[in-house]
């Protein structure tokens, strides 16, 4: 039987895509982070992100409207204008309604990850990276090196290779295996910690007491714009 197809008693079904690094990503999220909203006031989602203008309710209806747009295969271009038409849309929804429609983007978006070989895959890392800012805007410890911390560094290090203007960089990290960003010969060095990583390669406000640079303007090394 090919094509993913199974039959059973006369009905024909789809199996699941293998997990990928990628799904498995934000399926690891998804366990981790849904628990955590679901036990937070309603006073909490007001709470201000690092993200401008954008409380905790607005990055969990951005990437609702995301991971639902990566379940059902259909996209806008996720311009700042676009994105904020998705958050404005779900500004009334009752916290329970936000919620349930994430729980289900995780997994349905988790499944489209999968069987795109690829092509979806900055979706995982990006949905990951906003868990973060919520974490962060909560004070919880590891805001940015939660669980899934892991497959998220070699992500990050996956997709810096294709883009050709990545800086070739060689980052050390004290409580991770090393990285190696870009392609060719490194010409840069980042010594640094896995959370101060992300918030550097996210562009969430790191510590710059918390890393050493050589070689590259920090500017460069910013994956999401």
């Amino acid at each position: 039987m090919s094509d993913g197809l199974v039959r059973l008693a006369g009905v024909t079904t789809q199996t699941p895509p293998p997990e990928t690094p990628a799904s498995r990503l934000l399926l690891t999220e998804r366990d981790a982070l849904l628990p955590i909203l679901r036990e937070r006031a309603a006073a909490d989602f007001d709470r201000p992100t690092l993200l401008p203008g954008w409380s905790v309710r607005d990055v969990l209806a951005h990437c609702a409207a995301a991971l639902g747009m990566a379940a059902a295969g259909r996209f806008h271009g996720f311009s700042p204008a676009e994105n904020q038409v998705d958050v404005d849309e779900r500004r009334d929804w009752p916290i329970e309604r936000l919620l349930d429609e994430l729980a289900g983007g995780y997994t349905g978006g988790a499944a489209a990850i999968a069987a795109a070989g690829g092509q979806l895959d900055g979706i995982a890392l990006g949905e990951w990276v906003h868990g973060g800012d919520v974490r962060d805007a909560w004070g919880i410890a590891d805001a940015y090196a939660s669980a899934g911390i892991e497959g998220a560094l070699r992500l990050t290090a996956e997709r810096s290779r294709l883009r050709a203007s990545y800086p070739a960089t060689r980052v050390t990290l004290g409580d991770h295996e090393p990285l190696d960003l870009g392609v060719g010969e490194p010409a840069a060095a980042l010594e640094t910690d896995a959370a101060t990583f992300v918030r550097l390669v996210a562009g969430r406000s790191p510590d710059p007491t918390r890393y050493t640079l050589t070689g590259v303007e920090p500017e460069l090394l910013l994956m999401f714009r």
